[in-house]
Order: C-alpha cells, then structure tokens, then sequence
C-alpha cells in the first residue's frame, strides 16, 4: 500500500518555481538526469573497489535512454548505487531539503538560469519543466525495489514494488517522465541524440539509447526469414559514440588512479590515494586549484597560507578538471575543497578569534571598498586565507572559478543568461596583516573621500583579478589609473603642459555598475 508524504516547504516552493514558470531551455532537464545517474554509478564503482559483492547483482555500468512514443514517457535507467526507501526515496527526493535548495531559489531570483539547478544538488526535480508527473523505481543492495512517485502538488508517495510493472531492476534506478503534450520533441531519436552530445559529452559510462525502428515493405516469401533477423537486430540499442579522454576515465572511473602534480610533490605526480594518506593531522578536506598551467597556480597567492600551514595542494591544470570536480565531489570520504572559493577554512580557534577583531577593525575600510568598487564584488571582507599578498577575489561555492570563467567565455555558443549571473559572484577578500592594507586603512580613516584612496582601492581590485586568474576586462581603465598613480609619484602636476588631455584617459571611477551616485570617484581634472 502506497504511503503518501507532503514535501518539505522549500522543495514545494522550488517545485511551484518550476512548474508556474516560463522557462525557455528546458532541455536541461535530461542533462541533470543523466549527471545523477553518473553520480550513482560513481558510487557503486567505488564501493565495488573494496566490496566487489556490491556489483554481484548487476556488474555492468550503464545509463540507459528509452523514449515511449505511444505512453508519452521517457525513462533514463542507470545499474548505479539505487535508493533506499527512507534515506533516499523519501528523505533526500521529498522530505528534507538540501541546502542547495534555498540557494537556487535565491539564485534565481538574483536573475540566474534554470540551468544552474545541478550546481545546487536539486537537478532531479528539473524534470518537471517537460513531465506533468514522475515516477522512480529503484533498488539499492540494502533495500527492497521501491516506487517513488510525484505529480508535483503538495505530497507524493512511496510503495513497495510488488508488482514490478516496470520490470525487475537488479540494482540502480528508474526515472520515467511522463511528457507533458507539447514536450514530445524529447521522444524523438535526433533530438536526444543531439541533447547527450551537447550536454552529456565528459560522462564517463556507455549511455544506450532504445529507438523503435520500422518500416512497412512487401516481401516475398523466400524474403520473409531474412527480414525477421533484420527485425530482430533492430530490437539492439543504439549506443551513443561519445569521446572521453584517459584523463577524464581516470577521474571518473577509477580516481585512485589519477596522478597530478602537488604543491609538494615537485616533479613527481602523485594519486589521491596518496594524498589522502599523507594529509596532516587533523585535516578533513582534499584542497585542490584549478588553473591554465602548473606555473601559474603554484605561484598562486590562493596557496598562501596553506603551504605556511603544511597543507598539500593539488594542481589540476587540464581544461577538462574543472568538469571533473563538478561531479567527483568527494574522495574516500573526504570533501574536495577549491582554495579559490569562499569557505575555506584553515584556522584554529585562536586564528579564528583574532580575525573577528581584525573584521572589526577594519570593517570602515571594508564598507568603503565595497561602496567605491559597486557591483564590481559582492561584498569585501577579512581574510586569513593570504600571507604575502594584500588581497585577492574569490567566487562563491556554487559560481564558476577563474578557469572555469576564462573556459566558458571561450566558448562561441554559451549561454550568456548563465554566464552574466555566474561570473558575477565574486568576493574581494583582504589581508589585514599586509602593510598596504594597513596604510589603506589609516588613509581611509583620514579621509575617505581622497581621491588617492579610491583609485588605490580601484587598482587593488585589478591586480586582485590578474593574480586570482582573472581576465581584465578593461585593461584601458586599468592603464589609466596607473599612469596617474605615476604622475603621482612623480609629482606631476596634471595640468602640467606637454602631458595631454586627461579627458582622454578613462576615469578613475567606474561609472557602470557602481553602488550608487555617492560611491563613485571623482574624476581627474
């Protein structure tokens, strides 16, 4: 008998969000399907290294596409880790919100793309963009097969699979979208197999895709036996040709395997298991950075502080590692961190209590970079995560990295929806302890309104974006502020003769994107 339970609040409210709104490119949906069911096979994978029973049940790993033209279903099937009733089926898909939740709803809102939903962890529930209801049937080694189901009101329910109506699944899950009328584009097979290679290309498991073949044509009897084997080996999938590199296999499939280069380990490369087994004392995260080239991150200022504690870092510097962390998250237990990201957290409690009286400190310098730098960052704040250098930008959990936003804008046919709202979430973290930050900030005490203030601050936040890995955007304006800084220094007047107009040269203040009127710079005369 089936048991029926009504979603958490913040899940009714993403779904509402959904289902009630246009959104354009719904073709997301089978993406963050497929990423799941990637997910689940990663799992099983791994738990098969040390438990090879785990797999005895279904030892073959694949993510299966079938399309029912006559039902109006699509069903992606996978052989991964499956679901148990109450951690996955009714807790994690109904009853307890993620805390990617709260935050897609808030990304959304602040202008972002349906198509960041996997980023958040609640891809699943994109499928209701093109299904009025879904169902998932799933067996997990642990459990019984079990049938989730919801038609995105308020509740779904739960039942045991008695009947097994959906076939018996060995291990692995089940997802059948029942298509809404004008979402039948999907059941076609040029479509899907256009959405798996433009989505789904770095996954790294077979991806099968079931099409109906037929074709009405006379034949004779003596042709009649050769057709039928014709037929009958029509019944076989289509298997989608996707090339994967050995790198990305050796991330995915089997990441033990997968040698990179360290902030410790010289000219040597070294696996993950490696580095889980040396880590320090007391360290429960794997830190990594991502970048253009082995050079450029290990002169990182991101790298500061953790090599002053003795903590390893690992360099990943093929383009397709920014793709890889995305969905290998975590690593014999412990969680890869991104040291270019907000949250890392390094210090002991005694670190942590002296940097809550530097914030206070430095809270009015704080407050007035983020009024003068506008929309350029999302906030300004105190960090630790520097020793040598005054400051740097950060993006948040959920945003793109520097790579990551140098490989996207590359890219000819992005989505730019997506990409204004990701590459825009950065945070300027400042070094308390660096002399210029402290000159800044008795500078700033004196007069917050000096023009000299704000086109250091303005300069800060350049050099922050070419060392944190960032591309400059206006290198004119950048220019511009640094030959008046040399006027400066030279004490040159700027009225002086012989030097040009200053009109010509690009203000001091960014006139686009600031906070408001008042936070602007005064330009030069």
């Amino acid at each position: 008998m089936a048991e029926t339970f009504a979603f958490n609040a913040d899940i009714q409210q993403l779904m509402s969000l959904i289902i009630n709104t246009f959104y354009s490119n719904k073709e997301i949906f089978l993406r963050e399907l497929i990423s799941n069911a990637s997910d689940a096979l990663d799992k099983i994978r791994y738990e098969s290294i040390t438990d090879p029973e785990k797999i005895e049940a279904q030892p073959n790993f694949f993510i299966k596409i079938v399309p029912d033209k006559t039902n109006s279903t699509l069903t992606i099937e996978d052989s991964g880790i499956g679901m148990t009733k109450t951690n996955e089926l009714i807790n994690n898909l109904g009853t307890i919100a993620k805390s990617g939740t709260k935050a897609f709803m808030e990304a959304m809102a602040a202008g972002g793309d349906i198509s960041m939903i996997g980023q958040f962890g609640v891809g699943f529930y994109s499928a209701y963009l093109v299904s009025d209801k879904v169902r998932v049937i799933s067996k997990h080694n642990d459990d019984e097969q079990y049938i989730w189901e919801s038609g995105a009101g308020g509740s779904f329910t739960v039942q045991k699979d008695t009947e097994l109506v959906h076939g018996e699944i060995k291990r692995g899950t089940k997802i059948i979208c029942y298509l809404k009328e004008d979402q039948s584009e999907f059941l076609e097979e040029r479509r899907l197999k256009d959405l798996v290679k433009k989505h789904s290309e770095f996954i790294g498991f077979p991806i099968e895709l079931y099409v109906e073949k037929s074709k009405e044509k006379e034949v004779t009897d003596s042709e009649e036996e050769e057709e039928e084997k014709k037929e009958d080996a029509g019944d076989e999938p289509k298997l989608l040709g996707l090339t994967i590199t050995r790198s990305l296999r050796a991330v995915w499939q089997v990441p033990e395997a997968c040698d990179s280069h360290t902030s410790k380990s010289g000219d040597e490369q070294i696996s993950l298991k490696e580095y889980v087994d040396r880590m320090k004392e007391g360290q429960n995260d794997i830190y990594y950075i991502t970048g253009e080239s082995i050079q450029a991150v290990s002169s990182s200022p991101f790298l500061e502080t953790l090599r002053k504690k003795g903590i390893e870092v690992i360099y990943m510097t093929d383009p397709v590692d920014e793709y890889c962390v995305q969905q290998l998250k975590e690593f014999d237990g412990k969680k890869l961190k991104s040291t270019t990201k907000e949250g890392l957290d390094i210090d002991d409690e005694d670190e942590k209590k002296k940097l809550e009286e530097l914030k206070a400190e430095f809270e009015p310098l704080t407050k007035l970079m983020k009024e003068v730098l506008g929309d350029k960052v999302e906030k300004v704040m105190v960090s630790s995560r520097m020793a040598d250098s005054p400051c740097v930008l950060t993006t948040s959990e959920y945003g793109w990295s520097a790579n990551m936003e140098r490989i996207m804008k590359a890219q000819a046919l992005r989505d730019n929806s997506m990409t204004s709202y990701m590459v825009s979430k950065k945070t300027m973290e400042v070094n308390p302890k660096h002399s210029i930050m402290s000159e800044l900030k008795k500078k700033a005490a004196a007069d917050k309104s000096d023009k000299t203030v704000k086109d250091l601050i303005w300069l800060l936040f350049d050099t922050s974006l070419l060392t944190s890995g960032f591309n400059l955007d206006e290198p004119t304006q950048f220019a511009g502020r640094i030959h008046r800084m040399i006027k400066l220094g030279l004490s040159i007047d700027d009225d002086d003769e012989g030097l040009g107009d200053d009109d010509d040269l690009p203000p001091l203040e960014e006139v686009e994107g600031a906070a408001d009127e008042a936070s602007k710079m005064e330009e030069v005369d």
